[in-house]
């Protein structure tokens, strides 16, 4: 396997490749950030080492960053918004609408009258005059999607809003919605231990020319190595993910061992053949891992420029397959539950 991988910031500030996303052309870097956990999910977080961290993506040519308005109820938007200041024009900003988060709990709303009124506040937290790509968070499954994506393009003729995405939307919600406006990203849990959409979705996205944009692309930690359940603090969304539980959390670290082995005879870490084999499975896939610390954010850049072979994926893919990850997952109005636990 050639990793060609930069081993200094300066090197790989100059190398870090795009990809293009959609039907109109959406330029992104091949590995973005998922910024979620810098307000929500995975206990406690520094604002400060934070922003650090998003300024070391930007400088790392990791330009893609992915937020929602509710990911800690708007904090992370705000969050965002104070790390892009002076950086505004170095970046593509991702942001969703749909999933509302307030102190009558969590709740997806999608009606097509409320959708101008998310965006301005998002734009207002962010602190930006325009939204690069804009998702609907969870498709609501008391409007016709229809109805939501059109209100979506009356941003986008505004000026409020440049490029469309769904996220976990079914095949037939993605054709729909593109028959209405141009999609350019769908977003879905996609990595080496949750390869579902493989099944139906990919294929539709892809005849559609929608880019694939996997969030959890490292396993909500897991495929690092790095990760037991006893690390778990308050809070932590994944105290409550069966696939982090009893017999499958054993299973699974059985896998994971597998992937530290083979990362460790081609000189690489795991979470970045990880993402090398996300990276692989085509040039209209951009991976959002999600990190907190510089230092991670550094490790998950340099998955950009590291080559699989189809022999490396196929060595990969036998060492670790598809049907031998145990459990199922829990993520909140997922497109679909598809799997029982093994």
């Amino acid at each position: 396997m050639d990793t060609r991988i930069s081993r200094g910031y300066v090197a790989l500030m100059n190398v870090m490749s795009t990809r293009t996303l959609g039907p109109e052309g959406l330029t992104v870097s091949a590995v973005g950030l998922g910024c979620m956990g810098m307000s929500q999910g995975y206990g406690a977080a520094d604002d400060t080492e934070s922003i650090a961290t998003l300024h070391r993506a930007v400088d790392l040519g990791v330009t893609f960053l992915d937020t929602a308005m509710s990911y800690g109820r708007g904090h992370n938007e705000r969050l965002l918004g104070r790390a892009l200041a002076g950086r505004r024009d170095k970046v593509v900003v991702a942001t969703k609408f749909g999933i509302v988060r307030d102190d009558d709990g969590v709740r997806v709303d999608g009606r097509p009258e409320n959708v101008r009124a998310y965006c301005e506040a998002s734009l207002s937290r962010l602190g930006v005059d325009h939204i690069d790509l804009y998702y609907q968070h969870r498709v609501d499954p008391q409007v016709p999607i229809e109805e939501t994506v059109g209100a979506m393009a009356e941003l986008v003729a505004e000026g409020k809003v440049r490029h469309l995405g769904l996220s976990e939307a079914s095949p037939s919600e993605l054709e729909r919605a593109a028959a209405t406006h141009p999609i350019s990203a769908a977003q879905y849990e996609w990595s080496l231990w949750w390869r579902d959409i493989e099944d139906d979705v990919l294929p539709t996205a892809r005849r559609l020319g929608i880019g694939l944009v996997p969030y959890s692309p490292l396993g909500r930690g897991f495929l690092t190595g790095a990760v037991t359940a006893d690390t778990f603090e308050a809070g932590d969304l994944r105290g409550g993910d069966p696939r982090f539980q009893g017999e499958n959390l054993e299973r699974n670290r059985a896998l994971v061992a597998e992937v530290r082995r083979l990362a460790a005879e081609r000189e690489v870490t795991p979470a970045q053949l990880a993402l090398a084999w996300l990276l692989a499975q085509g040039d209209d896939v951009v991976p959002i891992p999600g990190t907190r610390r510089a230092e991670r954010m550094a490790e998950n850049a340099r998955s950009a420029e590291i080559v699989l072979s189809p022999a490396d994926r196929d060595l990969l893919e036998a060492a670790v397959p598809r049907a031998a990850w145990s459990g199922d997952r829990r993520a909140f109005a997922a497109h679909r539950t598809v799997r029982t636990p093994a």
